[in-house]
């Protein structure tokens, strides 16, 4: 059965037990349980559908993320004698009286790009650094480890482009169209244009 979940307005709908750090949220979003945001942005209508983590990550408007998606998990230093997270965060171990800084800021700076209305299906993983363009679809249980284009679609481990979902041309009017910025009424007056993309660009570019 469908959960019942009432109309979403200005303030983003959050479920108690999502655990939020140092984020911003927009407007008409919607976080379903067990989804964590650290260090990162949630931008206009989006959502996530439970048991989603985003780190050092900044979400468009319009994204659609199903549950058990993963975007940029933390990475551990292969490169030192032990990758064991004690060499990072001494001071939970008793080693140091502060952790290294140092490393997390290395997170830090891997930072993910999700552009708008963009689909990652569920159970997929959006590795460090990596950017999803604008309207691209993740498939279900991607490993995505390099950039993805507006409008590709990606699928598998690794995860690679399969085809766009449009032809260069459309694409090209799409992003110059931009209709994800524009306002409430914008959308409300134009929403039944919204569905065939052919007379869409037609007649806003």
């Amino acid at each position: 059965m469908r959960e019942k979940r009432g109309t979403l307005g200005e303030e983003p709908r959050i479920h108690p037990s999502c655990y939020i750090i140092d984020s911003h949220i927009g407007a008409w979003t919607d976080l379903f349980a067990n989804c964590m945001l650290l260090e990162s942005s949630f931008d206009d209508y989006s959502y996530a559908a439970g048991d989603v983590s985003i780190v050092y990550t900044d979400v468009g408007k319009f994204c659609s993320i199903a549950s058990h998606v993963r975007i940029n998990p933390g990475n551990h230093p292969m490169e030192r004698v032990t990758q064991h997270h004690m060499t990072y965060r001494r001071k939970s171990y008793g080693f140091d009286e502060e952790d290294d800084e140092e490393f997390f800021q290395w997170r830090r700076n891997a930072h993910c790009s999700i552009g708008h209305d963009v689909w990652i299906g569920h159970g997929a993983i959006i590795m460090p650094g990596v950017t999803v363009g604008t309207g691209a679809v993740i498939g279900a249980g991607a490993v995505v480890t390099k950039d993805i284009a507006p409008y590709e679609i990606a699928v598998g481990v690794p995860g690679r482009p399969i085809r766009k979902r449009f032809d260069d041309a459309t694409i090209e009017k799409l992003l110059s169209i931009a209709w994800w910025d524009w306002d409430r009424l914008t959308i409300e007056a134009r929403f039944d244009e919204l569905r065939d993309v052919g007379s869409f660009v037609d007649k806003y570019s």
